[in-house]
């Protein structure tokens, strides 16, 4: 093939397809990564995507290295390519490609080198699965990446039939000829790609790719020519093609979104700020009723949502409502005697009321932090024998005690005397008395 047509097919064919690719994007309305999430998940993007590429093949290496011919042809190569992109960065290719690569050694000393003079290998196939990594994803500059530079390297299985010609004249052919019982169309070796390029975004489904990748063959016989036994011999793929993204039109291409982008968006999207700010405002509207919970405008030690008789007068003792507790003249006395009010039980009964719980919360407090000591007398109604009502008035004593020593007085502290029927602050003839008659007395020694 004439090097200088192969340059102006490829230019003619480079015009053409951005021609018709730039007006296929005029029409296709462009999906936008607006809609996605920095940690949203690959199911949001579109992944997959194919190629077509087509270029020069070379014996040898922009990187240099030892040949076993010093002048290179140029031939045509050809391939598709299929890959998934795994991430913004990253994602796996897999590659098939044809072609010929040759080569002379026409600048050497009598035109040969090794004892040959040119040889022409055919590629019958070509195929790799290569690792692409994308080192321009995240650009700081744009927010919308139009140009990504890529690297890439993998593991491939190659097929190939070399002919060449000795400097005798005598022409070799391995096509047809290949293997140990040389009955195999090819020989097939193994190889490596590594190579780079970069892609340029032509629409929101058309990429256009220049790429150069070496292959490094696991062997010295890809030229025919073991010239250099302890030598593998390579080529390289220069190429031009065209990259087609495949799924929903909705969905942005995962190869060309900036996460860097995405997260700036993400932080001042503004239904975001509003969700914020709905937020803080539950926040303060829990707090506040929180606050209005633990309200207590009285000061009686039962908050405001709870309390049945708002405004009590300081220090009135009340019950779990936050009502005052009921208080006879001769309890009023006992109090002012003794500054503790007396307590009440239920009939036959010596288990202590809640109610009566902040009345002696107050006397271990006192007996705690003052010291001294306290007189405990447990009385009765009059109903039931004396004997049994002597024993219900120590019974009832004796809870009082109980209560004050498991808050913290000592038992030393606290002296107990039952009295039953004796000494009534109340007539036992009607109901309301003998409540009042149901009692427990302290004072202060």
């Amino acid at each position: 093939m004439n090097y200088s047509t192969l340059k102006k097919g490829l230019a003619v064919s480079f015009v053409a397809v951005l021609g018709v690719t730039t007006l296929a994007s005029a029409q296709d309305s462009t999906a936008t990564s607006s809609s996605a999430k920095v940690f949203g998940g690959r199911a949001q993007y579109r992944t997959w995507t194919i190629g077509v590429n087509g270029g020069v093949m070379s014996p040898f290496l922009a990187i240099g290295g030892s040949n076993d011919f010093t002048n290179a042809d140029v031939n045509l190569g050809y391939g598709i390519s299929l890959k998934k992109q795994l991430g913004h960065a990253f994602g796996l290719e897999g590659n098939i490609f044809r072609g010929k690569v040759s080569g002379t050694n026409k600048d050497a000393t009598g035109g040969s080198q090794f004892g040959y003079r040119d040889f022409e290998t055919e590629i019958g196939y070509a195929a790799d699965l290569r690792g692409v990594v994308n080192v321009a994803t995240v650009d700081f500059l744009r927010r919308e990446n139009s140009v990504n530079f890529f690297v890439t390297a993998g593991y491939g299985l190659i097929a190939y039939a070399p002919k060449n010609t000795t400097s005798a004249g005598v022409e070799n052919d391995w096509k047809d000829k290949a293997g140990d019982d040389h009955d195999k169309t090819y020989v097939k070796e193994a190889y490596i790609p590594v190579g780079a390029g970069v892609k340029f975004k032509v629409s929101d489904r058309v990429a256009f790719n220049l790429g150069y990748t070496m292959h490094f063959i696991d062997s010295d016989n890809f030229d025919g020519v073991f010239a250099k036994g302890t030598t593998k011999d390579k080529f390289s793929y220069g190429y031009a093609g065209l990259e087609f993204s495949l799924g929903s039109k909705s969905k942005p291409d995962l190869n060309w979104v900036n996460p860097l982008a995405l997260m700036y968006d993400e932080l001042k999207d503004p239904s975001l700020r509003q969700e914020v700010e709905a937020l803080k405002n539950r926040v303060s509207n829990v707090e506040k009723s929180v606050e209005d919970l633990k309200k207590d405008s009285d000061g009686d030690g039962v908050s405001d949502q709870f309390d049945k008789c708002p405004g009590t007068p300081a220090g009135t003792a009340v019950d779990g409502s936050g009502c005052p507790l009921p208080v006879s003249k001769s309890v009023t006395d006992t109090a002012n005697v003794t500054g503790f009010e007396t307590i009440q039980f239920e009939f036959n009964s010596s288990v202590l009321k809640t109610e009566s719980y902040p009345t002696l919360d107050k006397l271990s407090s006192n007996l705690r932090e003052n010291g001294g000591k306290v007189s405990v007398k447990g009385y009765a109604s009059s109903e039931g024998t004396a004997a049994y009502n002597l024993k219900l008035s120590k019974d009832r004593a004796n809870s009082v005690k109980t209560y004050l020593v498991n808050s913290g007085v000592s038992s030393s502290q606290v002296l107990t005397k039952g009295y039953g029927e004796a000494n009534p602050i109340a007539s036992n003839d009607t109901e309301e008395g003998r409540i009042q008659n149901r009692r427990v007395e302290t004072s202060r020694n």
